[in-house]
């Protein structure tokens, strides 16, 4: 952490990357926590989705992208991808030169906090639920709960579509919620940072008894405590600059993006490996 604290300055951005456009979620809490902080969000547009993927593929991807914003300059990484979190966190970490923080951790916190029957539902891409570490950062916290797991596989692909409150997404919805409905839980992860674009149409299918935790916020307040204890957040009355990069020809995301948002996406590129 010394070596950490000597190469970096309070002025270099943080680090955010997900597998598509789902990552705007996290990226949307960071400016409204610490809006003068400088900003880097890769989007890899080109591969989304990833959690249908293998775990090797994940894992290659993740390093690839881990890389890349390591040289330019971050001063912190936010693994955004609950997919990425759950099969590659071991190897992001290995090849990053600085800290990083996960979505995973972030919603299991959330989940603890939040339920008051001890049944928690966990709604993700094949590949976050069937690496069960949801399952293991929130029985890590309190083992007494209990924990209801689905899959969502289409979820991912109807965000990018912008279908976000269209007809066949809620009837998609609805069938992917029912077993988790039947559970009676009282508190639901939305396991995939894409899922919290379609939060309206969720709460509107599970009803208010259910409470739905969107590990955004819990991801920028943790962000905002790191670098507070290490004195590394730009210093207030900066203008912040927000850089995005995707891996495809980025009109979708851009226009999507930018409502989601609320700012013009104008620092805009696309990267080809």
């Amino acid at each position: 952490m010394v070596e950490y604290l000597k190469n970096v300055k309070m002025t270099d951005p943080i680090g955010v990357f997900d597998s598509g456009i789902g990552g705007l979620t996290v990226v949307r809490a960071l400016m409204a926590r610490l809006p003068f902080e400088n900003i880097i969000y890769f989007g890899d547009t080109a591969r989304v989705p990833y959690g249908v993927k293998s775990v090797e593929t994940i894992a290659l991807y993740a390093r690839q992208i881990t890389e890349f914003l390591v040289q330019k300059g971050v001063k912190l990484l936010i693994v955004a991808c609950n997919t990425m979190a759950a099969v590659a966190h071991a190897a992001i970490e290995e090849i990053s030169s600085v800290p990083v923080l996960d979505v995973i951790d972030a919603g299991a916190r959330s989940a603890v906090a939040l339920t008051r029957t001890k049944r928690v539902g966990i709604i993700g891409t094949p590949a976050t639920v069937n690496s069960n570490a949801y399952d293991r950062a929130i029985r890590k916290l309190d083992p007494k709960i209990h924990i209801f797991s689905q899959t969502c596989p289409l979820f991912v692909p109807l965000v990018e579509e912008g279908w976000l409150d269209h007809q066949v997404t809620r009837l998609t919805a609805e069938e992917y919620l029912r077993p988790v409905m039947e559970r009676t839980v009282d508190t639901l992860v939305l396991g995939c940072t894409h899922y919290p674009l379609l939060k309206t149409l969720l709460q509107e299918i599970v009803g208010d008894r259910i409470q739905l935790v969107d590990s955004a916020e819990a991801m920028a307040a943790q962000t905002a405590a790191m670098l507070e204890h290490h004195g590394l957040g730009n210093p207030e009355g900066s203008h912040p600059q927000y850089r995005y990069y995707v891996t495809d020809v980025p009109y979708r995301f851009q226009s999507i993006g930018e409502v989601f948002l609320g700012k013009n996406l104008d620092d805009l590129h696309v990267v080809k490996w």
